[in-house]
């Protein structure tokens, strides 16, 4: 049973994290040749002050 973990910044709509999980388990159902209800995906939403690149916060950038 393949799991995905998928990381990303808060704030996307629930339609465009339908379009994500509908794709990603397509691909996986057709690269591993197993069943879409084997495929399993959790999406992870950060808070931009909980993430960071070169020192600066994504909240923090403008």
């Amino acid at each position: 049973m393949p799991i995905i973990h998928v990381h990303m910044l808060e704030g996307r709509s629930l339609d465009l994290k339908r379009k994500l999980v509908g794709a990603m388990t397509e691909a996986v159902v057709k690269s591993l040749a197993v069943k879409p209800e084997a495929v399993r995906i959790i999406l992870h939403d950060m808070a931009k002050n909980n993430y960071a690149i070169a020192g600066v916060l994504e909240s923090e950038k403008k």
